[in-house]
């Protein structure tokens, strides 16, 4: 049974609520990467500890991401995103604690636990509380605008506790901020669950972190071990291995863990790239950045953060105004100029880099990335959401914003690999003089990111994308309902054509889309061989087609 409509107002306050979670989430994140320095001199890290320190989260959370979704639409997205808020919460205290870097490690993967289930199956309730595409847009736009907040005032928050404090305090934040979410959620949040159940896929799971895990595994000890030791051409195989078994397994189960289906959509296909890419930038940006300003340019950890404002304030201004683009033009043209902006910075650091780079070309450089990646979330989140059937919501979000820590985790990933290796060859893995050599190439890898952006973007949001679109989401959509307008013309288009049909199918004497049986006297079949599926035209040539 449908839950009852929300006024404004409440939605409003829902969105509010759920925004809280991907405060703290993001806020922990930016805040830790101005952190880094200070972890690595008080916990004596090396330069893989501190890749570990970012990606142990990024990499559970990806892992978990997909089933956090499915687990939510079938049990409760309020239950879940309750339990999310308290592990997350209890997470961020161990890591206070944590004595050393491996305890510090394993706080940061109960985090991931707990973060698994608050920013994607809040963006679920966001799109069921939100149904109108425009207001949902819109919503989307509010959403990544969080994003924008908490870059602002992650590193100058993270800054400040750290210089005042220490590097524990950033965890610190995290608990009332999530204590009172989690009241507001028991509050004002309604329940809501998809229409039918989806079983659980433990094999698939499995196999989702077997490739992520291994893959990630490969490339930040390759540096240390060598790209042809046993143990990183094992995990290469092992993450080859993974892959193929998600490819042979999934479409063979009735409810997969990933319904490859999704990627019959060009725009879906196109959205969980870009956020690949998009994000692989912005974790390589994060973690290259906090050790240039401190290690290389010797500033103070609130200095570092104060330096990163301008890049942060440019994705807070431009995400809500990229939601009002999505939803009045569609997100061509924000994923063109997210694209343009990535890549021009990337350029511009990879031909200028150098410690003695003036204060004002590196704050104008921050601005051109911080106006790339303000504009990319929401297209990204739209277009992935949009058009789904309702059913499908928390799936298709988690996928979604597991694209997003999968790039996040491999641009930490990479960037990192690139400078430990030139770290070892002078300095055994610390980020000393070596960092200006390695330092070039990462921000080539960066543009690379930037200039795939604008590529899928400009291959994967025209027409005939769209067209795949709307096949994919008659195959995946129970029969009887209509699929969501991916961008709000397309919702009138559809109603539109919707009414043309019955019309016409009314005219030749017939409901054209049902007959009084399946297969019955008098009614048309619906079967993949004499019938027409809910949602499908016929052929020039068939019964009743033109």
């Amino acid at each position: 049974m449908p839950e009852p409509a929300l006024d404004r107002r409440r939605r409003l306050l829902v969105l509010a609520i759920c925004c809280m979670s991907l405060l703290i989430v993001s806020l922990d994140n930016t805040a830790l990467n101005v952190a880094l320095p200070s972890i690595q001199k008080d916990l004596n890290a090396s330069l893989s500890g501190l890749q570990w320190t970012i990606d142990a989260y990024t990499l559970v959370l990806a892992s978990l991401l997909m089933l956090a979704g499915a687990t939510a639409d079938r049990i409760g997205r309020r239950r879940v995103f309750r339990v999310g808020l308290l592990v997350f919460v209890l997470g961020s205290l161990l890591c206070s604690l944590a004595p050393g870097l491996d305890w510090l490690v394993a706080a940061r993967v109960l985090q991931a636990v707990g973060g698994s289930m608050l920013n994607p199956v809040a963006m679920s309730i966001i799109t069921n509380t939100f149904t109108d595409p425009r207001e949902r847009a819109r919503a989307i736009g509010i959403w990544g605008g969080v994003v924008g907040i908490s870059m602002a005032a992650g590193p100058i928050v993270g800054g400040l506790l750290v210089d005042w404090t220490g590097w524990q305090a950033i965890f610190w934040l995290n608990i009332p901020i999530g204590l009172t979410a989690y009241l507001l959620t028991t509050r004002y949040v309604p329940e809501s669950r998809a229409p039918r159940a989806r079983r659980a896929d433990p094999v698939g799971q499995l196999l989702m972190i077997v490739l992520l895990g291994a893959l990630t595994y490969a490339i930040i000890e390759s540096p240390h071990r060598g790209l042809t030791s046993p143990v990183v051409l094992g995990c290469a195989a092992l993450a080859a291995a993974g892959l193929a078994g998600l490819l042979w397994y999934e479409p063979r189960r009735a409810e997969p863990l990933i319904d490859l289906r999704f990627f019959r959509s060009a725009p879906f296909s196109g959205a969980t790239a870009v956020a690949v890419f998009a994000f692989a930038a912005l974790g390589g940006f994060l973690f290259l950045n906090a050790l240039h300003l401190q290690d290389v340019r010797g500033l103070s950890a609130l200095e570092a953060g104060l330096y990163m404002l301008p890049m942060a304030a440019t994705t807070l201004v431009l995400a809500p105004v990229s939601g009002r683009m999505v939803g009045g033009r569609g997100p061509r043209l924000p994923t063109l100029l997210a694209g343009v902006g990535l890549t021009a910075a990337g350029v511009f650091f990879a031909l200028t880099a150098s410690p003695d780079l003036p204060d004002a070309a590196l704050l104008a450089g921050y601005v051109v990335f911080g106006a790339g990646f303000g504009i990319v979330n929401a297209p990204i989140t739209n277009t992935a959401v949009s058009g789904m059937p309702r059913a499908q919501a928390g799936v298709a979000a988690a996928v979604a914003s597991t694209s997003r820590q999968v790039g996040q985790s491999l641009g930490v990933a990479v960037i990192g690999a690139v400078m430990a290796s030139a770290a070892l060859a002078s300095d055994g893995g610390r980020t000393g003089g070596s960092f200006a050599g390695s330092e070039r190439t990462a921000w080539w890898i960066i543009a690379g990111c930037g200039f795939a952006v604008l590529l899928l973007g400009a291959l994967t949001t025209g027409r005939w994308a769209r067209a795949t679109a709307e096949r994919t989401a008659r195959l995946l959509e129970p029969h009887g309902e209509r699929p969501e307008g991916a961008w709000p013309a397309d919702a009138d288009r559809a109603r539109d054509r919707a009414d043309r049909a019955a019309e016409e199918g009314a005219a030749r004497g017939g409901d054209r889309w049902a007959g009084p049986s399946r297969g019955g006297p008098g009614g048309r079949s619906r079967g993949r061989r004499g019938g027409t599926a809910p949602g499908e035209d016929r052929r020039p040539g068939e019964p009743g087609g033109r």
